[in-house]
């Protein structure tokens, strides 16, 4: 019996191995949310606790670090005017001894109208190539085109709007054509061309990891497999079409083209881009940011099934055997027309549609009918942008056409005088500078390195014995010349 007895458990001091015994509980957690953040220098992002996963926990928030910050008492952190890393504190107020804590990442603001880095950055008001472009160009009073009422019934005056972007994925993918905005410091990756090698642009290009690459596979050999990429910090924009990744980073691509986000500058005549009307893609693209802030001022970019066999102005290329006066030439511009009520549409489509209104479509590639084209992002609301179907052909006209071209423009094609580089001996690592004198020529890059180039010279560093080439570019054609510098 004895054994019996020393097996019974007290009800107030508990032997270990009793049955029907239990430990204490485990404090409910302490935890704050976001558990990590990257900010802006001098913006504000709110926190929040909670206890055991319930929040409206009373705390009292501090930074941890100094000259980091400040937080409010409701948890809104005031990040500092210069780049930190550092910490936010939450104490439990009935008990400060329990804390948590959630990392922050204070990274550098860019200057008002500057664009911000990244994948879908915010361009911050930042519009490519001057006022006087094409794509910013107001064209709500202009009259339409004579040829306006064939070609939207060619197209298709029954058929609606459709925005070729949105929010989440499709077929794996990002809905839209994605982008990133890179630094100066970006690295340059290679890049080899496949079908249009004599209508592109030379690399290196710096296209970032992950790339902002459109679709699900970067290695695939699927549809058009778009990258674009915006250098803020030079103000070239690099676009590349049919791109895929290879072992080691670089790329290949069917067709690549380099803009100067400065200059109206077109690429010969009769040349194809990262797009089949030989313009850029970049500034036609709907951007969540734009529309959010209700500042879209540019035109966008269009599709439609069959086109002519003809462009106009600023497109450089045609992409179909149809001559047909009834179809569209690439870089055709089509509105909304001025007297469609729209007040009815919801926000983001609203935006959209007057923009359509005031600076138009321009045609860009064979696709579906009516597609706009855009970026992906998180925040677009997919109901939202799908009630564009409910503007048709019948309430678009085509504006008034320039010159539609239906040969190829032919002139002097450029002619490089001469390409030199001082001094052409030196040092490993030791300042070259690039010099030369053309005619016929708005456009020059330099290989292996810098890429495009402003102006009738550049610096350049040689490791080692390099020649260099010159491509000048022109609206009839292009030239090249060579120099090399010598690396003792």
């Amino acid at each position: 019996m004895r054994a019996v007895h020393a097996l019974i458990c007290l009800p107030v001091l508990l032997a270990p191995g009793c049955g029907g015994g239990s430990s204490p509980a485990a404090p409910a957690a302490l935890a704050v949310q976001p558990a990590a953040v990257t900010v802006l220098t001098g913006s504000t992002v709110a926190f929040s606790a909670s206890l055991g996963g319930v929040s409206g926990v009373a705390v009292t928030w501090s930074v941890v670090e100094a000259a980091s910050g400040t937080i409010s008492a409701a948890g809104v952190y005031t990040a500092p005017l210069a780049p930190v890393t550092c910490h936010v504190q939450a104490a439990l107020a009935s008990d400060p001894s329990r804390t948590a804590r959630a990392a922050v990442t204070v990274v550098p603001a860019a200057p008002p109208g500057t664009p911000d880095l990244g994948l879908g950055a915010s361009l911050n008001g930042w519009l490519p190539f001057p006022a006087d472009s094409p794509w910013n160009q107001d064209v709500s009073g202009l009259p339409a085109d004579p040829a306006s009422a064939a070609i939207i019934a060619f197209v298709g005056a029954g058929a609606g709007l459709h925005a070729d972007f949105g929010s989440g994925t499709y077929d794996g993918a990002p809905i839209g054509i994605p982008y990133a905005v890179v630094a100066a410091t970006q690295p340059r990756v290679a890049v080899a061309y496949q079908a249009y090698g004599d209508e592109s642009d030379p690399g290196p290009m710096p296209i970032p990891v992950p790339p902002p690459f459109e679709g699900a596979d970067p290695t695939g050999t699927s549809g058009d497999r778009h990258v674009i990429v915006l250098d803020r910090d030079n103000n070239f924009i690099y676009e590349l079409y049919g791109s895929q990744l290879q072992t080691g980073g670089s790329w290949k691509a069917d067709s690549g083209a380099i803009w100067d986000a400065t200059s109206n500058a077109l690429r010969p005549w009769g040349w194809t881009s990262a797009d089949a009307a030989g313009l850029p893609l970049f500034p036609g693209l709907a951007k969540y940011g734009e529309v959010a802030s209700d500042n879209l001022r540019h035109a966008l970019r269009l599709t439609v099934p069959t086109t002519r066999r003809a462009f106009v102005a600023p497109a450089t290329h045609w992409a179909s055997s149809n001559t047909s006066a009834s179809a569209p030439p690439m870089g055709a511009r089509i509105r909304l027309k001025a007297g469609k009520d729209i007040s009815g549409f919801p926000p983001q489509s609203r935006v959209i549609l007057q923009a359509l209104k005031t600076y138009g479509m321009i045609l860009a590639d064979n696709g579906s009918a009516w597609f706009i084209s855009g970026s992906p992002d998180p925040r677009w609301d997919n109901a939202d942008l799908h009630a564009l179907g409910g503007i048709t052909g019948a309430d678009l006209e085509v504006v008034q056409m320039d010159t539609v071209h239906t040969t190829v423009p032919t002139g002097a094609a450029p002619v490089i005088q001469a390409f030199a580089a001082s001094p052409s001996t030196v040092a490993a690592g030791a300042s070259v500078t690039l010099s030369w004198t053309a005619t016929g020529a708005t456009r020059f890059f330099l290989t292996p390195e810098p890429g495009p180039a402003r102006g009738t010279s550049a610096v350049v560093k040689p490791a080692a014995t390099t020649t260099y080439t010159l491509l000048a570019e022109g609206p009839y054609g292009s030239a090249t010349r060579t120099a090399t510098v010598t690396v003792n």
